[in-house]
């Protein structure tokens, strides 16, 4: 499970580059009924998510020249220049240097060697997400690639990662399952499963990674994704041992999934 208790590797923030950053926050707000709070022109019209008062995740303008609008998933790290080195030594790239965020922290911005994006928060005055694995909030973190066990080297050797391997049902393939560095299988926080590129139509055959969100109805969140103009990439669907889950993208293209839990949180 995801917990606000980050230690290094963990998922600690997620923000959204969006094309119309109006139009992604009424459309977010009205599917999770999350609030928006604003953080004004001066920083770009980057707008912060609360869920009961607490912060979610946030959305911002598409930093990057012909940038798909998607998820950035953030993990902690305790020095970002170290984690900028180790990226490039393993291969990866560095998008955004680390780059002080006022006085919340330093972060940066990577692509990993099969082409998967993700960043990292050194942080500061600001830990991270004020609340996960609850309904509204993120409860697991997922990444598409096209070759496992290279991903599986890559961020074992940056965060420590320790993966699992579990069947997938149907004998569909391996699944594996994400855990920071020396914590117990309850702290479980994400998986990887190795797709052909051309099952990766979002992002033209390129690996990616998304957020999972739980939510109390998969069939109720799904009908708010459709009606606000999104739409269903897979399900809604019951999947043994883990509950029912549809995968959906925004109007803009940015892909998530809601996932009512077969487990108690």
């Amino acid at each position: 499970m995801i917990t606000t208790d980050f230690v290094p590797g963990s998922p600690c923030w997620l923000d959204l580059g969006a094309p119309d950053i109006d139009a992604a926050t009424a459309f977010y707000t009205s599917v999770f009924g999350w609030e928006a709070r604003t953080y004004g022109p001066d920083a770009g019209g980057y707008t912060s998510f609360h869920h009961g008062g607490k912060a979610v995740g946030a959305v911002g303008p598409l930093s990057e020249q012909g940038a798909r609008s998607a998820w950035m998933l953030y993990y902690q790290t305790p020095d970002a220049d170290a984690a900028a080195q180790t990226v490039e030594r393993l291969g990866g790239t560095v998008r955004v240097p680390p780059t002080e965020v006022g006085e919340d922290g330093r972060m940066a911005q990577f692509t990993d060697p099969q082409g998967g994006q993700f960043a990292v928060w050194q942080p500061a005055a600001q830990a991270g997400l004020e609340a996960v694995d609850e309904p509204g909030t993120l409860s697991w973190t997922e990444l598409y690639t096209t070759d496992a066990d290279a991903a599986r080297q890559f961020y074992g050797e940056l965060f420590g990662w320790r993966t699992e391997a579990m069947a997938m049902p149907g004998d569909e393939g391996t699944y594996w399952l994400i855990s920071p560095a020396g914590l117990p299988q309850e702290r479980m926080q994400g998986g990887l499963l190795q797709l052909p590129a051309e099952h990766l139509a979002l992002t033209g055959g390129r690996p990616y990674w998304h957020p999972v969100f739980a939510v109390e109805d998969c069939d109720a969140t799904v009908a708010e994704v459709t009606g606000n103009g999104g739409s269903i990439q897979m399900g809604p669907a019951d999947v043994p041992d883990v509950g029912r889950l549809a995968v959906c993208v925004d109007p803009a293209g940015a892909d998530f999934v809601v996932l009512r839990s077969s487990s108690p949180n």
